[in-house]
């Protein structure tokens, strides 16, 4: 039979475990709060080549997203040496930059203070490709968010009736190097040859639709290639070839096949019809 004190020490224990569990809850509880949250507006994002792409990254508080002061942002590329761009007490701390990113990296100091920690990277180059951090320090807030930038090189092609009543299409910017096929309206692949020029490494690309075209006739030319997908129509007329072109990115698996996305894109184009 248990004496008196031991039952007493006991119950300290007991007591102890009890309000330390509560120390732990109310300490994690006050963590979170002050953390708040870092996010990735488009944790994978397709940059074109030469072109400038954003990089998005917010951070609110978990009370709301009010007004922040005091905010430092700094921006990492993962197995590069220094910043790509750091922000401290208001202002650009750039002694550290990098030299792959000077003159070429910003943040949007007006907006900071509502929570934009997003980068603008200018006139992008085929290294700037990676894994990209975005850590934030401010009042309730601290965390980093993760961005990974994929940068192709795309163009819309631009269509020509040839003499012979053939048609062919000509892109002069593409990477890495594509895949090309033709459809008419019912989504039949039809006849076509493709030649492929590398200059410089990027990849110009000529397609001929071997079969004649009709008039009047919509005519779609998928360029794709695994990170990029151009939907292309060409309409022939009388006087022209009406041409039109969007683009689909194939941002969140890189490692689909383009056979797979081919399969994706005739859905989107003619499920629906």
């Amino acid at each position: 039979m248990a004496s008196i004190g031991q039952i007493i020490f006991g119950s300290m224990i007991c007591l102890i475990v009890v309000m330390s569990g509560i120390i732990v809850f109310i300490l994690a509880i006050a963590f979170s709060v002050s953390q708040g949250t870092v996010e990735s507006i488009s944790p994978t994002t397709v940059g074109n080549l030469d072109d400038d792409v954003m990089l998005g990254c917010r951070f609110l508080s978990n009370t709301g997203n009010g007004q922040f002061s005091d905010v430092s942002i700094t921006w990492l590329k993962d197995s590069v040496s220094g910043v790509v761009y750091e922000y401290k007490n208001k202002a650009a701390q750039l002694q550290t930059q990098n030299a792959q990113f000077s003159n070429r990296a910003q943040l949007f100091p007006d907006s900071i203070s509502t929570g934009n920690a997003s980068l603008l990277l200018r006139n992008i180059k085929l290294e700037d490709d990676g894994v990209y951090r975005c850590t934030v320090n401010a009042a309730k807030v601290s965390g980093t968010a993760i961005v990974t930038l994929r940068v192709a090189a795309f163009s819309a092609p631009t269509f020509t009736e040839l003499t012979n009543g053939s048609l062919s299409a000509v892109a002069t910017k593409w990477f890495p190097q594509p895949e090309v096929n033709w459809y008419n309206q019912s989504g039949q692949i039809l006849n076509s040859s493709t030649s492929f020029f590398n200059i410089a490494g990027i990849i110009h690309v000529s397609s001929l639709l071997q079969d004649p075209v009709k008039e009047n006739e919509t005519y779609r030319c998928l360029i794709q290639n695994s990170l990029v997908v151009a939907v292309s129509e060409a309409t022939v007329t009388a006087h022209k070839v009406a041409q039109s072109t969007y683009f689909i990115f194939n941002a969140a698996s890189t490692k689909k096949s383009c056979l797979h996305l081919l399969v994706t894109v005739l859905i989107l184009l003619y499920g629906v019809r």
